[in-house]
């Protein structure tokens, strides 16, 4: 990959030669006895490991997400089996203007629902609130994927990220965009479809322990804590903190009476995308409706999935460059097909979204204004024709073919 952040996270490689002679962050870790013990100040269902199922899935549902069972008394229409929808978002950086565009041009059609679950990683995690609270933050959707640039958001600062700082830019420009547009007014939003069962779920990744954590966004909404809205923001800067690239953000957690902290960072580590906890079958939650569901599950892929040739310089960064892009690319693939396994297995609808591969123009920058306008403009005519979606991922389109 060519963009500007992909050559600046190359650049940590050079970082650790120097790490030794530089000032380090002082921190104050979770230890690893602890790990699994500490909690949020004032939020403790705030979030949960992505990588395990709790032995009594429905208890904890009725602990942590009880406005979810009230949504799945409801019966469907007519008296029938209740249509539930989730959507997943993907990372992508700049690639992320595709499915904001797929999402306003989906309103125009008139067809777009009102997803039940909705979930967000990285670029996905800028787009989810906005898609969970639907249509009416269209403009804010389009506004954040056409109106900024790299500049915009991150400053570099190679020098001090080489010589011991956390990252190779500052994040501030990031973090004024997130201010600007998810304010109290829109938690109060989020609370309130989360009391009426919706959950808004974004992913991150704990660096310590290298595994994913999942944010019940809907919970923080909720919460009168003073943090809430601080902790709300920080989740999603935290998704969309490319490693060496944007500095990681440090979340307060507490053990007892002592105050500790995690580092998290882009949730892309270790979920490009996700629906739910490794391993957990949507059908574990039947015995809360009055009939089974019918279930419908979307995937937009803030990027392309078909192979891209590209003859690669033979010089270090562009070899690690591109090695990363392509690593990226397949952790996507298994994600994606992970989620194909999960509706098949279930029973559910599957729907997947990505750029075409016949969309050609190459992005000057991290986030370049003018790629990111054509890519909003081209999801938005494929979401208002109704012609994003495929049934089946493309390695099981090509497994197909080969039997």
């Amino acid at each position: 990959m060519r963009s500007r952040a992909w050559q600046m996270l190359v650049l940590c490689l050079v970082a650790l030669s120097l790490s030794a002679c530089a000032a380090q962050v002082i921190r104050d870790p979770v230890p690893q006895s602890l790990v699994d013990d500490v909690g949020v100040p004032g939020m403790a269902h705030a979030r949960f490991w992505g990588d395990e199922v709790p032995a009594d899935m429905l208890g904890f549902m009725r602990e942590h997400m009880p406005g979810s069972i009230r949504m799945a008394s409801k019966a469907g229409p007519n008296g029938g089996r209740p249509v539930v929808e989730y959507l997943a978002i993907s990372g992508g950086a700049g690639d992320g203007a595709y499915g904001g565009g797929v999402l306003v041009g989906w309103t125009q059609r008139g067809d777009r629902p009102r997803f039940e679950v909705v979930t967000g990683v990285s670029a996905g995690a800028l787009i989810a609130p906005f898609a969970f609270l639907g249509p009416a933050y269209d403009r804010q959707l389009k506004e954040i994927w056409t109106k900024y640039d790299t500049e915009m958001l991150a400053t570099p600062q190679v020098l001090a990220g080489l010589f011991g700082a956390e990252a190779l830019t500052d994040n501030t420009g990031l973090k004024e965009l997130i201010a600007k547009y998810v304010d109290r007014r829109m938690l109060n939003r989020i609370a309130e479809e989360y009391r009426n069962g919706r959950v808004l779920l974004i992913g991150t990744t704990n660096l310590d322990a290298q595994r994913p954590v999942i944010w019940n966004m809907g919970e923080i909404a909720s919460s009168q804590h003073p943090y809430a809205l601080t902790l709300f923001r920080d989740v999603l800067l935290a998704s969309a903190a490319l490693p060496g690239v944007f500095p990681p953000v440090h979340v307060k957690v507490s053990a007892g009476d002592k105050m500790l902290e995690e580092m998290h960072v882009d949730g892309g580590p270790t979920r490009q995308v996700f629906l739910a906890p490794a391993h957990l079958s949507l059908r574990t939650f039947d015995p809360l409706y009055p009939k089974p569901p019918l279930r419908k599950i979307y995937v937009i892929k803030n990027g392309k999935l078909a192979p891209e040739y590209e003859a690669v310089a033979a010089n270090t960064l562009s070899i690690s460059a591109r090695s990363l892009f392509t690593l990226t690319k397949s952790q996507s693939i298994g994600d994606i097909n992970r989620i194909y396994q999960t509706a098949q297995r279930d029973k559910a609808e599957f729907h997947l979204t990505s750029i075409p591969a016949s969309f050609d123009l190459q992005s000057k920058q991290a986030f370049d204004p003018v790629y990111m306008k054509a890519l909003f403009q081209l999801g938005y005519e494929m979401g208002r024709k109704g012609e994003p979606w495929v049934t089946t991922p493309p390695e099981a389109d090509r497994n197909t073919t080969q039997r």
